[in-house]
């Protein structure tokens, strides 16, 4: 009786959640195409929507730890759901992301992506992308902010493992910042392709940063070492064994 209760309530909360995108999307256009604040203030205002209403509706807490990074530095996550994506959106002051380019064409929130400055990609072209970041960040052209990557490239489900692609460390070298891991175990509770949300606590954690201008292979190494550890410990923190 209680898994079907909360199946009606993941229902109803997948509903009002993807309804809320469309209602915000459309009241903040105008602000959007004026300013790129007013895209950041639209995608802010839904995060922070969501994360409320996942509360009192599923019953799923957040919980971020860690020093929240605020200057420019690259930010390397564990990505398991889409909730991850809104609750490090919701920490990070002026988050971007780099993102596939077909989403640009999305209607609507591919204008709201361009606008909050993230960056296209287009498959088999990262590297170009990625020269082009750098010139425009030299150049004074792009916003500065937290860069947000997935370094294995897509959601992982808990116990799965996928390997850390070496584009993480080609970032990293070329943009010469720090980078801050993050480590998450939202998946045990937002399943990946599920409509069933859990009750229980998602949390986030940023840890220390990574220095910039250390050699790619040991950052990488360092990085993956300090993403997987700690994830696998936030989930065993609430009772998930691989």
């Amino acid at each position: 009786m209680r898994n079907a209760l909360q199946w009606i309530r993941s229902l109803l909360f997948n509903f009002q959640m993807y309804v809320s995108m469309f209602v915000v999307a459309v009241i903040f256009l105008v602000p959007m195409i004026v300013s790129p604040k007013g895209a950041l203030l639209a995608a802010k205002c839904y995060c922070w929507w969501v994360i409320w209403t996942a509360g009192w509706m599923i019953g799923l807490k957040v919980e971020v730890r860690g020093k929240v990074p605020h200057g420019e530095v690259l930010v390397a996550a564990k990505h398991q759901s889409f909730f991850d994506v809104i609750v490090i959106f919701s920490c990070l002051p002026r988050p971007k992301f780099i993102m596939k380019r077909q989403l640009l064409f999305t209607p609507i929130l591919g204008q709201y992506a361009y606008r909050l400055g993230c960056i296209p990609v287009d498959r088999g072209k990262r590297a170009a992308a990625i020269n082009k970041m750098v010139l425009d960040g030299a150049a004074g052209k792009a916003d500065p902010g937290q860069l947000v990557i997935y370094p294995q490239g897509t959601r992982v489900a808990p116990g799965q493992k996928k390997p850390y692609k070496r584009g993480t460390g080609a970032l990293y070298k070329q943009l010469g910042q720090d980078c801050v891991p993050v480590a998450i175990n939202i998946g045990i509770f937002w399943p990946k392709r599920s409509i069933l949300r859990k009750k229980g606590t998602a949390i986030v954690e940023f840890m220390d940063p990574i220095s910039k201008n250390k050699p790619v292979e040991e950052f990488m190494s360092i990085m993956e070492a300090a993403v997987e550890k700690r994830s696998k410990e936030l989930m065993a923190e609430v009772g998930f064994e691989e």
